[in-house]
């Protein structure tokens, strides 16, 4: 036994030899040698290397940074709690556009609940609120309408001469009650937007954030909870005419109920939504889309996300509070050259795919066809499938019946029908049956309330060989377009066409000769619908 207990320390005795931990030493010293002598020849091509790829990395940052910042600001939020749940660029200053009515709603309706005035207080169109650009009503000055109307038009249409009119009935002027609103941002912890005007036409000090829209809409649901209907009216009929929410989500995203949209070419396609599943409630912002159609399909990839998190939350870090995002110091970035530029075939507008499917009514209505939407969204794990544009879009929105809308005090029963009734009259006498008419015009020689600028030039070329159809249309069309004298001297020579030249000149004669260029004056303007 002891032979084969001392066998095994002898054996390892002789493996740690002095000789061999030399030639381990001698080894280790060459590699070190090689390999100081490589880094020592690669020194001055890395060191060079490292300041290129360095210089390079903040090229391609400075170059990134402005298209980052001004692709699309994304937010979504919890309507009781203020909870984030997604925030991209929520707090890059943005240009708001048509979603400036929200506050412009908010600041009308809180003067209603403190008593200030009612629902039915009477408003008149002034000159200033009739010059606006479109999207708007059309109404000429002197027109009266309530309160209620007007915001029914405002939040709808996203009629920008039925703002300055609650603007200039609230706040005395333009200028007045965008003080109010600003004060109401500032109370409200809005701390990156300022107000010049409210519609959200084109305005350098005209600016939010969508972080501050979130705020604003949460403010909306939890100060005027019962005016809330005022941000989810599917559709409004004025006279014959039927235009739909230009918020797409209404009447087709399950659980849609509200709130605005809005669009200038600065600002990009823009949309504040809200939506409610099993009593959770959820906002959703975008800023920046590309068209009405994106803007309506990223609103709606939110709130599927945030609906299908719901019971997965405690997974996600969180993301604090909507107040308690940091604002950054930037300017807002300018979309003009992407929304407006040459690459497009026409114009962009806000409503220029906006239109609900209608079942055989007048081209640019929007009454719906088809029963319920037929979009369903499913979750699957952390990271639910996200629905297409096609899909979304491919369901006509929900039946419902439009509401009534009209000029003059409120009415009821059989006063409420006459009224309506003498809007469709009116309308019937002052444009062609089956225009398209996206851009409201108000000449008043015609007691014309809305037109296109495109209708316009359409009238005065088809005028002369169309003599007898709608001569009353067409020739106030043509009054509008160019100055009195001139084409009213033109058609008057014409025996052929009694009826066409006639009512024209009758109707100039008796407006006065500056009225009809100051009806022309917002139709000149660049076609901004916010």
């Amino acid at each position: 036994m002891s032979q084969y207990r001392f066998a095994a320390p002898q054996a390892a005795a002789q493996e740690f030899k002095p000789e061999t931990q030399i030639t381990r030493a001698v080894r280790n010293r060459r590699v070190s040698q090689d390999r100081n002598r490589i880094v020592h020849a690669f020194r001055p091509l890395l060191r060079n290397s490292l300041f290129n790829l360095f210089a390079a990395a903040l090229a391609c940052a400075a170059l990134l940074a402005p298209r980052a910042a001004g692709a699309e600001a994304l937010l979504l939020i919890e309507a009781d709690s203020g909870k984030v749940l997604q925030a991209d660029n929520a707090t890059i200053p943005w240009y708001p556009a048509s979603v400036t009515k929200i506050m412009t709603a908010y600041v009308t309706l809180k003067a209603v609940k403190d008593g200030k005035l009612t629902l039915d207080t009477l408003l008149t169109v002034s000159p200033t609120a009739a010059s606006q650009s479109p999207s708007k009503m059309g109404f000429r000055p002197g027109t009266q309408l309530t309160v209620d109307n007007a915001l029914k038009m405002m939040m709808v249409k996203s009629a920008n001469d039925m703002a300055v009119v609650l603007a200039e009935g609230i706040g005395g002027s333009i200028d007045g009650f965008s003080a109010i609103m600003n004060d109401t941002a500032k109370k409200l912890g809005m701390t990156q937007t300022s107000y010049v005007n409210p519609n959200g036409l084109p305005a350098d000090g005209q600016i939010t954030s969508a972080r501050d829209l979130g705020i604003l809409a949460r403010s909306f649901l939890r100060d005027l909870p019962e005016y809330e209907y005022f941000v989810h009216i599917p559709a409004i009929r004025f006279g014959k005419r039927v235009t739909g929410n230009f918020n797409k989500l209404i009447g087709r995203y399950p659980g849609a109920d509200g709130f605005k949209t809005g669009f200038i070419c600065a600002s990009g396609y823009n949309l504040v939504a809200s939506a409610t599943r099993n009593g959770r409630r959820l906002i959703a912002v975008v800023l920046g889309a590309s068209s009405g159609t994106a803007r309506a399909v990223k609103a709606a990839q939110l709130l599927e996300r945030g609906f299908s998190q719901d019971n997965l939350s405690w997974l996600r870090p969180s993301l604090g509070t909507v107040d308690n995002l940091v604002p950054v110091d930037a300017s807002p970035p300018n979309l003009r050259d992407d929304m407006c530029g040459g690459h497009r075939k026409r114009p962009a507008s806000d409503d220029d795919d906006a239109l609900i499917a209608t079942n055989g009514g007048t081209t640019g209505s929007a009454s719906a066809t088809g029963g319920e939407a037929q979009v369903t969204f499913f979750a699957a794990g952390l990271q639910p499938p996200l629905m297409k544009a096609s899909e979304l879009m491919a369901t006509a929105a929900a039946s419902v019946e439009p509401v009534l809308v009209y000029t003059g005090p409120t009415r009821t029963g059989t006063a409420l029908i006459a009224a309506v009734a003498a809007d469709a009259d009116q309308q019937a006498t002052a444009k062609p049956r089956g225009k398209k008419s996206r851009v409201a015009r108000k000449p008043d020689a015609a007691d014309k309330p809305k037109e296109t600028n495109k209708d316009a030039s359409k009238d005065t070329k088809t005028a002369a060989a169309k003599p007898d159809t709608k001569p009353d249309a067409k020739g106030d069309t043509k009054s509008a377009a160019k100055p009195a004298g001139t084409k009213h001297a033109a058609a008057k020579p014409t025996a052929a066409k009694p009826d066409a030249a006639a009512k024209p000149a009758a109707n100039a004669e008796q407006a006065k000769p500056a009225k009809p260029k100051a009806a022309t004056k917002p139709a000149a303007k660049p076609a901004n619908n916010s």
